[in-house]
């Protein structure tokens, strides 16, 4: 085993945000995702001195978070990029394609971020992991999901596909999970004390016998075997671990939120990379030659090696090493810091360090504080930069549990108990911290936006370091969805969470579920033309006309859906051209045109006037297409209910669905008995419209249709007795909660014939969350007063 250090190689700048991910699938090609929204591939021009040519892969509408790459496999012999992220939609790309050109495959499912992805290593089958508490398998070649991996309480912020029997998931509730592909749970594995966000398969020639290695927020590296023995820990980081990999000689690589990359051999930490950034969110090796990746919040991606012949040039080197030195490193991140009780620069002459990357504070001669880090391999004293005050702030630290914080906010959440506590220093992202206080308390990480949006707001003005301001209109993570310490100019929203949790009965404005990536659908619409012209449909495929008015409609389409509604002729031939997808195309390829449709029922009343040939509404060609009536393709139903639900957008779409509630009915009464997540959160959410309509003034209070309202209050005692999901129970109470706001004969019913309370005893019981818990006090509430 080669003991020399790793030292700089390349280092590569495009990307535009941080690096969020990394892969490195051979010696000639490295893979980098970013919060820049693009993927890229980086092609070795060049060994000696490596340099290397870099083109966009893929350009979506928002961050990209998790890639992973699929090795070359029949039919596919350059392999495949794959990629997910905060637009849900996992995209499957061959290398060296250009972005404009069509996808591979787009994988719809998620309901969330997608932040974890990897490729079983004969190529068969892709695991990925949400922020929606799942993780979903996926057949190479089928491109549909063959299992849903279940049990979740928390984001799957890790996924392992182990081999050809075995997934292992890490998860935010601290527990490790194992799978078969096909979806059935094996066991789960407890130990770990924080969230797990990292995992690796971990070489036969580790001295420790482990299958595979963890890690996560506790700064902790374990070490298991399958059958869940923990046989080892590794120690040494200083803050949250976010990726692993293993070497070829079999060491563990890691980096985090420390900064650093640490090389492990055996059970000890022999090398220690710190990066001029706040975050190194990814590490990736090449199996070929052993060489290492990064992917940072300095939207650089760095190639280490131990080679000599694969190193920069040594001015190259010495420009990195300098940048490290020159970086300014938080007080939080250090600890507190009696300036008066450091020793002189004369201790790094004088005491050896105890271990490889050991941090230690030195009163340099001019007053400031420099960070040192012991590196074994020089037996020397190496600077990692200059300790900075938070400007701002009182300076002074709150104790909470045993711990020194910046501040410690009081959040209440729920009316007579005490408010929960909010921990915070300036050094941590506002997601992460929010993400936490979120796991620990056992809230909804539907609040996530909410109460990161909190600290944002209310630690404006106490900043870090020296770095440029941030331009007016940066969100929550900063600079295009990053936040940095030293970012004083932040305009994000400024809400701030309730002091007391507000009634939510009745709901009185409208649902939608408008995400998505607009351009990334029209390719694989064009794709699939191509597919069906090739197989013969003749009738069905697009002609130039129709793919310009394709082509035409995407911009108006984004435009509108973030402002106001639009009659832009471009979007009422949109509509139609989709209706002639919808009508005409084969079901396995119906997708994007059903969501594409979706968002023109949210977009213009173009598609509420819609009328066929025929005379046939978009509801009547979504009948006689049959596309709810097909329980193999859950997807189509999900999406054709989607939108349903945003025909409430528009005052025309809302005197269609009224109009046709008993035809609307007829079609999605028998998704209520379906498990798909996503679906009955569509489902709830279109009986979470309806009932804002019977309520609002649409409906003077004499007027109201008790009928109607009694078939959806009948429909959602059943989908809230069945449902399991947090978000789909939360949405069937509000719908019906609401509905009882319609009168006291549906309260009466609510009790007596559809056994409401049965209902909310068996929510309360499947799942325990604040907000479930207040909306069903106020259905409780309701249906006491009728008495």
């Amino acid at each position: 085993m080669s003991t020399s250090d790793f030292k700089l190689s390349a280092c590569l700048e495009e990307h535009e945000d941080d690096v969020r991910a990394v892969a490195f699938p051979h010696q000639k090609l490295v893979i980098s995702a970013s919060r820049d929204a693009t993927v890229r591939e980086w092609k070795l021009l060049d060994p000696e001195p490596p340099r290397y040519d870099c083109s966009i892969t893929s350009h979506g509408s928002s961050f990209v978070n998790a890639i992973a790459f699929c090795p070359p496999i029949k039919g596919y012999p350059d392999g495949l990029i794959i990629s997910g992220g905060k637009d849900t939609i996992i995209e499957v790309r061959e290398p060296g394609r250009e972005p404009d050109k069509d996808a591979e495959a787009l994988l719809l499912g998620h309901a969330h971020n997608v932040c974890a992805l990897d490729v079983s290593q004969d190529g068969t089958y892709v695991v990925s992991g949400s922020w929606d508490g799942s993780a979903r398998v996926w057949k190479v070649g089928k491109w549909e999901c063959d299992a849903v991996l279940e049990g979740h309480q928390g984001s799957v912020w890790a996924v392992l596909a182990y081999d050809t029997e075995t997934i292992i998931t890490g998860c935010a509730d601290q527990i490790i999970r194992l799978y078969t592909p096909t979806g059935k749970f094996l066991h789960s594995i407890k130990g770990s004390t924080d969230v797990v966000r990292a995992l690796c398969r971990v070489s036969p020639k580790h001295p420790s016998e482990a299958d595979f290695a963890s890690a996560g927020n506790d700064g902790v590296i374990r070490l298991w075997r399958l059958n869940g023995k923990q046989v080892g820990e590794l120690h040494g980081h200083e803050s949250f671990i976010y990726s692993l990999t293993t070497l070829p000689t079999g060491e563990l690589v890691s980096s985090g939120e420390d900064r650093t990359v640490r090389i492990w051999s055996n059970n000890e930490c022999t090398q220690t990379i710190t990066h001029p950034a706040i975050s190194v969110w990814g590490v990736a090796a090449c199996s070929d030659n052993g060489d290492i990746v990064t992917g940072a919040s300095d939207k650089k991606v760095r190639v280490f090696s131990r080679v000599k012949e694969r190193q920069a040039a040594q001015e190259a080197i010495q420009t990195f090493e300098d940048s490290v030195k020159g970086s300014s490193i938080p007080k939080q991140q250090v600890g507190d810091v009696q300036k008066e009780t450091l020793p002189g620069p004369e201790f790094l002459h004088q005491k050896s360090g105890t271990k490889e990357g050991q941090v230690i504070m030195i009163k340099e001669d001019d007053g400031s504080v420099g960070a040192y880090q012991w590196s074994h391999s020089s037996q020397s004293w190496m600077s990692v930069g200059t300790v900075v005050d938070a400007v701002g702030s009182s300076g002074k630290k709150t104790d909470y549990l045993g711990k020194d914080y910046d501040y410690v906010f009081d959040v209440d959440i729920e009316d007579g108990k005490p408010p929960l506590k909010l921990p915070y220093n300036l050094s941590q992202n506002p997601y992460e911290a929010a993400t936490k206080f979120i796991q620990d308390n056992e809230l909804p990480m539907t609040y996530l936006d909410q109460v990161a949006n909190f600290i944002t707001s209310n630690t404006q003005g106490a900043t870090l370091g020296q770095s440029a301001q941030a331009p007016v209109g940066s969100d929550p993570y900063g600079t295009e969805s990053r936040y940095r310490p030293g970012e004083s100019t932040m305009s994000a929203p400024t809400s701030s969470l309730p002091t007391s949790r507000p009634k939510v009965l009745p709901q009185t404005s409208y649902l939608s579920i408008k995400t998505a990536n607009l351009r990334t659908i029209r390719k694989k619409i064009e794709e699939l033309n191509v597919q069906l012209d090739n197989e013969g449909h003749r009738d069905a495929v697009l002609n130039t006309a129709q793919l310009a008015d394709l082509e035409a409609m995407i911009t108006p389409l984004e435009q509108s859906l973030a402002g106001t509604h639009s009659g832009n002729n471009a979007l009422k031939s949109g509509v139609d051209l989709v209706m002639h997808m919808v009508a005409s195309w084969p079901a396995g390829q119906q997708l994007p045109a059903l969501d594409l449709l979706r968002l023109l029922t949210a977009a213009t009343s173009a598609a509420a006037a819609y009328r066929s040939s025929d005379g046939g509404t978009l509801i009547d060609v979504l009948e006689s297409s049959k596309v709810l009536e097909d329980p193999d393709r859950p997807n189509n139903i999900m999406l054709a209910v989607r939108a349903f639900s945003n025909l409430f957008e528009t005052p025309e779409g809302r005197t269609l669905a009224d109009e046709s509630f008993d035809k609307i009915h007829v079609l999605v009464k028998s998704s209520a008995n379906n498990a798909n997540r996503n679906l009955t959160i569509a489902l709830t959410t279109l009986y979470v419209n309806y009932a804002v309509l019977y309520t609002t003034s649409s409906y003077p209070s004499e007027q109201r249709p008790t009928d109607l309202a009694l078939t959806l209050m009948d429909d959602l005692s059943s989908i809230i007795r069945k449902a399991v999901d947090s978000e789909a129970v939360y949405r069937g109470l509000v719908a019906a909660g609401t509905l009882l706001h319609v009168g006291e004969e549906l309260q009466m019913a609510a009790k007596e014939i559809y056994d409401l309370g049965g209902a909310l005893e068996k929510a309360e019981q499947t799942v325990k969350e604040p907000r479930i818990k207040g909306v069903i006090g106020e259905i409780r509430g309701l249906l006491k007063g009728s008495e």
